[in-house]
């Protein structure tokens, strides 16, 4: 065989490596994450979102989003199957290290239990997921998968994201030190309400 055809195969096979091994799928997430973007940070605030929605834990116990009004909170849709959610997760978990005490995370899915259980723990993943309750009302659309939501004290959307996204950048720390140190009504003062 010349060199340069065992060179052609080699490449050949490499290529679809990509397509058929867990190889390939490392190589596509850490593709995904070199080219996240970042959030876009909200300056002029829309409206208020509806606190008024209920989520479920993993055990199916209900609860209202109404207990994270007043508070920082972060907002999260995914799905485990999703290499877009996989590339973006680790970004969340690093946040979610750092800030779970003084931020809400609601890091949320429409999946059972078991494919969610799997991905955090081949991954080492910490956060704790809530569940959508389908046909509940919600303030965001959990069709944009991924996609998230960093929402002040006041109820407002400071960052969102739509695409996959880099949660984990000093820009976002920036924002959450900064909500996190605001009180309810200087929120209202410095997004103009």
């Amino acid at each position: 065989m010349k060199k340069k055809t065992f060179f052609n195969l080699v490449l050949i096979l490499f290529v679809l490596s990509f397509f058929v091994t867990p190889l390939g799928r490392e190589s596509k997430i850490i593709l995904i994450r070199l080219f996240s973007g970042a959030p876009e940070i909200v300056e002029t605030p829309k409206e208020k979102i509806d606190f008024d929605w209920v989520l479920k834990e993993k055990d199916n116990t209900q609860f209202n989003f109404k207990k994270s009004e007043g508070r920082v909170t972060f907002v999260n849709f995914w799905s485990s199957w999703r290499l877009t959610s996989v590339a973006e997760l680790k970004t969340v978990q690093q946040l979610y290290d750092d800030y779970k005490d003084q931020v809400d995370f609601y890091i949320i899915t429409n999946e059972i239990p078991k494919p969610v259980d799997s991905l955090k723990e081949a991954r080492g993943y910490t956060f704790k997921e809530t569940y959508l309750i389908i046909g509940e009302k919600m303030p965001f659309n959990a069709e944009i998968i991924p996609s998230g939501y960093i929402i002040d004290k006041n109820g407002y959307v400071a960052a969102e994201s739509s695409k996959v996204t880099d949660w984990n950048t000093t820009k976002v720390r920036t924002l959450l030190d900064k909500l996190i140190s605001e009180k309810v009504e200087e929120t209202n003062k410095v997004s103009g309400k």
